[in-house]
């Protein structure tokens, strides 16, 4: 890319509810370290009836038009492994609660985990060739699991839309990127489930593999050394994870990266959980809002998604980012959740496995966001603007 490119602004969004760890262990029988400290995990946003992986989009995408209007906005990426139909893209109904013009394709993305990474980069890539258009990038998912099983503490929801322009003001994507794709049986969610399947300690494993197949590929496609990367950030299914992938990736280049340069980005995942392709973009959310001043330093980003597809890359913060960041929306986000106990909970987690596409129901808005899911008519989700 010859011109600047990358991200322009950032702003996420999350469920209505949460869930403390430390009630779902006790209500398990468990001791509570073994989410707060084995995990890295002290809360997970819990969805109500009248969210889902659109309502949480256009929440997190709103007050990106707000700031910059929708001039410009050619194309729309949604990356999802949430996905509410097998056909239509997510992303044309948020298309249309958020206003956006006709004059703007709308794609969605599936790559479990990693799928946000490729729309970024393909969001790059249209903008270095058309630097008057702007790319809207959205990852929005739900992580759901079978109740009372080994992964349900690393359930999660939430949201990211970034802005991708030429001269952006928070963040420019560089050229080099490593990838690594390997077929591996890590974790799926097969078309008649509603609850993800996963293999815990196969999945840590090929996340690890990914991790360093990247990293070497990102190396000899003229990525920098690892001393010219100041932060960064890890995908975050639990954010001990992140721990765990920082370790490895030090041993391999043979450094001590140290934590303090990836501890800030796990401030939002480990109080919304696990959002899948939002995850890595949360990290660099929390990154941005809480480190020291960035302006002018490497992040190296690492992206996965199960199955298996990696990417490693990096950004190079911009010189006067913190006008532009959210810090102060996002802690009152997280602040205004309503908590929920443990029985409340399992009743939103059944009643979202339960709700099929054959026959029409209206769903009562719950929550407090801009947008509702309103129910299905004539088999057609049906969504509103509050």
């Amino acid at each position: 890319m010859s011109a600047r490119v990358g991200i322009h602004d950032l702003a996420v969004a999350t469920a209505a509810h949460v869930l403390d760890l430390g009630d779902l262990a006790t209500a398990a029988g468990i001791d509570p370290a073994k989410y707060r400290v084995g995990l890295g995990q002290e809360q997970m946003s819990v969805p109500g009836p009248d969210e889902d992986v659109v309502t949480m989009a256009a929440a997190a995408a709103a007050p990106i038009l707000a700031r910059h209007g929708a001039d410009g906005i050619r194309t729309l990426f949604f990356a999802t492994e949430s996905g509410i139909d097998q056909s239509k893209a997510a992303g044309v109904f948020v298309h249309r609660l958020l206003g956006l013009p006709a004059s703007c394709r709308v794609v969605e993305l599936k790559q479990a985990c990693y799928s946000a990474t490729a729309a970024l980069q393909a969001a790059a890539d249209m903008v270095a060739r058309r630097p008057e258009d702007r790319v809207l990038v959205i990852a929005s998912d739900i992580a759901r699991y079978d109740l009372d099983s080994a992964a349900e503490a690393t359930q999660g929801a939430g949201a990211v839309a970034m802005l991708v322009a030429a001269d952006p003001a928070i963040a420019e994507v560089e050229a080099a990127a490593g990838v690594f794709t390997a077929d591996v049986d890590d974790f799926w969610r097969p078309n008649d489930s509603a609850t993800a399947v996963v293999d815990g300690k196969l999945s840590i494993g090929a996340y690890l593999d990914g991790m360093i197949g990247a990293w070497d590929d990102y190396r000899a496609r003229g990525g920098v050394a690892i001393d010219a990367i100041d932060r960064f950030c890890h995908h975050q299914p639990f954010t001990k994870m992140a721990v765990k992938a920082h370790r490895r990736l030090g041993e391999h280049v043979g450094v001590d990266l140290g934590a303090e340069s990836m501890a800030a980005s796990t401030g939002y995942n480990r109080r919304i959980g696990n959002s899948y392709t939002a995850s890595l973009y949360l990290a660099l959310a929390a990154l941005l809002d809480t480190d020291d001043d960035l302006a002018g330093r490497r992040v190296g980003m690492f992206s996965y998604g199960s199955g298996s597809v990696s990417e490693l890359f990096t950004l190079v913060v911009a010189e006067g980012y913190r006008a532009h960041t959210r810090g102060a929306e996002t802690e009152a986000l997280l602040a205004a959740r309503t908590p929920v106990d443990v029985a409340r909970y399992r009743e939103l987690h059944a009643a979202a496995a339960s709700l099929g596409s054959h026959d029409d129901a209206e769903v009562a808005q719950e929550s407090a966001g801009p947008f509702h899911f309103t129910g299905i008519a004539g088999r057609a989700r049906q969504y509103r603007r509050a």
